[in-house]
């Protein structure tokens, strides 16, 4: 059975509270939050560690919908970085039932971003949470190899792999490396369509990741080959369509994400399923909104 999650960066200009709504009345199953704080131009503080009156609102409009938590984000590895840094954001997604941690890692000190991952994963682990990684094409760890390789190095029992189709596609990753991922490594993806052609620069790269994202079936990645090579896991539509959302609102823009989604699932559904099926698993859906996220 197919479950979905809306994650925050598809409507990043809402406050949980409103967002969880939004999602409700959408159909999905799931909400995926922001609780950490980057501190960039532009991007709304939803910490809700050190908002004690949103957090509130935040697990009423849990309660009144019933949605659940799937994951947070983003616990990202730079220079310098202190992992306990993270340990509020921790708290409060075990405190509302969060199931994952969405990370990545943003410096080219290998030894470094091993031995903080390693360390994130310790603190996640006393709240049940795994630390899954995500490899991103304007980050440091750009490719599934790099990923995996920290993962190995990091040896971790919580640690997971985050795929997603548009970084896998414009990684240029071969649908025969998933085959030698463990399969107890997958907990959840992010699913996007986009142009089949990929940008020679970093700022191509950045201007669709976070502003131009396409609706599943729209653009040129084989989503259902990728997502074939999966095990049932949940799905994340990281979509980012910042003229779209002007033009529609959050609220129908979350709707079409689901709704296209859905369809192009229900189109390749023999595809899909063919290995995936015997699993159990749930699908979240993130479409960056407004203003530049320069560490999505």
């Amino acid at each position: 059975m197919q479950q979905f999650s809306l994650a925050h960066l598809t409507v990043l200009g809402c406050a949980p509270p409103e967002m969880t709504y939004i999602a409700a009345r959408a159909g999905y199953d799931f909400v995926s939050f922001r609780p950490i704080f980057f501190g960039l131009a532009g991007e709304p503080n939803y910490a809700l560690a050190e908002n004690k009156e949103l957090l509130r609102q935040t697990k009423t409009a849990l309660a009144d919908t019933g949605m659940k938590l799937l994951d947070i984000e983003l616990a990202r590895i730079y220079d310098g970085l202190d992992p306990k840094k993270y340990l509020p954001a921790l708290e409060v997604a075990a405190e509302l039932g969060g199931r994952h941690v969405l990370s990545s890692i943003w410096t080219e000190d290998r030894n470094f971003a091993i031995e903080r991952f390693a360390e994130l994963c310790d603190l996640a682990r006393q709240f049940g949470l795994t630390v899954d990684l995500e490899f991103v094409t304007w980050a440091s760890v750009t490719t599934l190899q790099g990923a995996l390789a920290t993962l190995r190095a990091a040896n971790c029992e919580n640690c997971g792999i985050l795929i997603d189709t548009l970084h896998f596609h414009r990684s240029r990753v071969k649908l025969e490396e998933l085959d030698a991922v463990p399969r107890e490594w997958f907990h959840f993806a992010h699913l996007c369509d986009a142009p089949p052609e990929i940008p020679t620069t970093k700022e191509g790269l950045i201007h669709t990741g976070r502003d131009e994202r396409l609706y599943a079936g729209e653009g040129g990645i084989d989503i259902a080959a990728i997502l074939k090579r999966l095990p049932q896991v949940p799905y994340s539509i990281e979509l980012p369509h910042l003229a779209r959302v002007k033009e529609l609102g959050y609220a129908e823009h979350a709707w079409r994400c689901l709704k296209t989604a859905k369809s192009y699932l229900d189109a390749h559904s023999g595809k899909v399923d063919s290995q995936a099926q015997a699993k159990n698993g749930a699908y979240s859906c993130i479409i960056p909104s407004n203003g530049p996220n320069l560490a999505l």
